[in-house]
């Protein structure tokens, strides 16, 4: 058995993809002999050749380019949502990075290509189907719910707190939707930030030094609009009408700290 070690994140375990396959192939093995691991292994095992996989943005590339190619873009999506899943559920479930690694073999192995992602009774694909829909469901909450604040410079700045790692996914998401705006997301929970500036492409950088004191310097203008904008919030509330419940089923709870109507529920 060969065991790739890779870094938990969509360069390194796509790296892991491109040198297992390789050495699939010189060495003719099988697939099934082949496993991944996302970060270091609890255990080693005996009987195991150990690689650890040095990650690579042109190995990772050539990847992308080959599913994007014969599989189309949805296919690598869903294989891009599940790697940056964040798995709190331990060491009893698959490893993703295998589930990533085997249900591209599935599908390039398989005349049903891209379709192969409809046969969850596959222990792989539905590995990779519910990491995806975790990471792509907290994303779409997300970009709804994120709240951008006007600081004094005039860089539009908004805090999350998500559980997966959707930063990217949200860069994108906004580099679309506001290309001639300089803004910052920072993803407090993974000390890692979105640096967007006018009329480029988007950069992710480390966030753990981030002065958090500088990013509630509001202009003058962003200061008035909260306040109006919580004196309306709190006019048309009809106090025999509240509803926690249903409060917390359209915004749920772990968003309300980032929403500046909500944020003196959790103060």
């Amino acid at each position: 058995m060969h065991v790739f070690i890779c870094e938990n994140t969509p360069n390194g375990i796509l790296t892991g993809v491109y040198d297992a396959w390789k050495l699939k192939i010189q060495e003719r093995c099988s697939h099934a002999d082949i496993y991944l691991v996302s970060g270091q292994p609890d255990n080693y095992e005996l009987f195991c050749d150990y690689h650890t996989v040095a990650p690579s943005a042109e190995k990772a590339g050539k990847v992308v380019s080959t599913l994007n190619r014969k599989l189309g873009h949805d296919f690598y999506e869903t294989i891009l949502t599940a790697i940056l899943s964040i798995d709190l559920s331990g060491k009893k479930k698959m490893d993703k990075a295998n589930a990533v690694y085997q249900t591209i073999v599935a599908a390039l192995y398989s005349p049903k290509g891209a379709r192969v992602l409809d046969s969850l009774s596959n222990p792989y694909i539905y590995r990779v189907f519910e990491l995806s829909r975790a990471t792509a469901s907290e994303a779409h909450h997300l970009k709804g719910f994120l709240r951008f604040s006007e600081l004094q410079n005039g860089v539009l700045f908004s805090t999350i707190h998500p559980k997966n790692n959707v930063l990217p996914i949200l860069a994108e998401h906004f580099t679309d939707r506001f290309p001639q705006e300089n803004f910052m997301i920072y993803d407090e929970t993974h000390q890692l930030a979105a640096v967007h500036r006018a009329g480029k492409n988007y950069m992710l950088v480390d966030a753990s030094n981030i002065n958090t004191e500088l990013l509630q310097n509001y202009s003058e203008n962003e200061a008035r609009f909260q306040k109006l904008w919580l004196t309306f919030f709190e006019s048309i509330a009809i106090e025999a009408r509240t509803n926690p419940e249903l409060q917390a089923q359209n915004i749920p709870k772990r968003f309300w700290k980032d929403s500046v109507e909500l944020r003196h529920f959790c103060e």
